[in-house]
């Protein structure tokens, strides 16, 4: 990576990159004090496809939220207007098309899961896979509360070879991963709450567990597509309704 590169450019060459401070504390309070909200008001509401827990019979299990701005007016401010789409359209260097926004939660004292080595185009079912996901910190994340951890220079190289991980939320892997250059290149990211992280859609990305005592890992991650990407709607959807069925039998939704 050169010193003094633009974001775009770091971006470009690695596949992410960290924007720090992109959102100020007062920011990050109000966006959580909202996501209080949406769990107590609007989650008893919303499609069982539309939150997943770790144990359905524990609520402090709540690990992903989905389509949240399908559901909530901030939500859906937050991912169509401002700084974050604007953002978006400068990384891929085209104007964008809000598609999802996530909320990942990574509770502490056991709770949570690794998620495993992905590359979220796969999912996506894009050509050209034109996309990204910006990931909001909203706690101070490091390597022991489950940081994101990328490999440099994967988004270059296409689609890898994916197969089924049974990972709540994360339901495809590469399964070779940590062959090639995979860990040489791999580089941790850690955040303070409102540092953003954009990684492109081919980019493979992972994080372990929240081993940390006491310390929640939340984000809101919010996907964008170029508007050159064309869906392949046929297979989205039919990957979507096997999901979702598979889901439903193991209990999870």
């Amino acid at each position: 990576m050169r010193n003094g590169a633009s974001p775009e450019e770091r971006f470009a060459e690695d596949g992410f990159v960290r924007i720090e401070r992109f959102q100020s504390p007062d920011q990050v309070a109000e966006v959580l004090a909202e996501l209080d909200r949406y769990v107590a008001e609007v989650v008893p509401g919303i499609p069982d496809t539309d939150a997943f827990y770790e144990d359905k019979s524990r609520p402090e299990t709540l690990k992903q939220l989905v389509r949240l701005a399908d559901h909530d007016g901030y939500f859906r401010r937050l991912l169509h207007r401002g700084a974050l789409p604007q953002m978006a359209s400068l990384l891929l260097g085209e104007e964008v098309r809000p598609i999802n926004q996530q909320i990942f939660i990574k509770p502490p004292g056991g709770l949570s899961r690794a998620t495993p080595p992905h590359q979220d185009g796969f999912y996506f079912h894009l050509e050209p896979c034109s996309a990204l996901t910006l990931w909001l910190a909203l706690d101070d994340v490091d390597e022991e509360n489950g940081c994101l951890r990328f490999v440099r220079g994967s988004h270059l190289r296409g689609v890898r070879d994916h197969r089924r991980t049974h990972t709540l939320g994360f339901s495809q892997g590469v399964p070779d991963f940590g062959s090639g250059s995979d860990l040489a290149d791999e580089v941790a990211c850690p955040a303070a709450a409102g540092d953003l992280i954009a990684h492109h859609a081919l980019t493979i990305h992972r994080a372990g567990a929240n081993r940390a005592a006491g310390r929640r890992r939340r984000a809101v991650g919010m996907i964008y597509y170029g508007v050159s990407a064309r869906e392949r709607t046929e297979e989205h959807e039919a990957y979507q309704r096997r999901l979702a069925g598979d889901l439903r039998k193991a209990g999870k939704i």
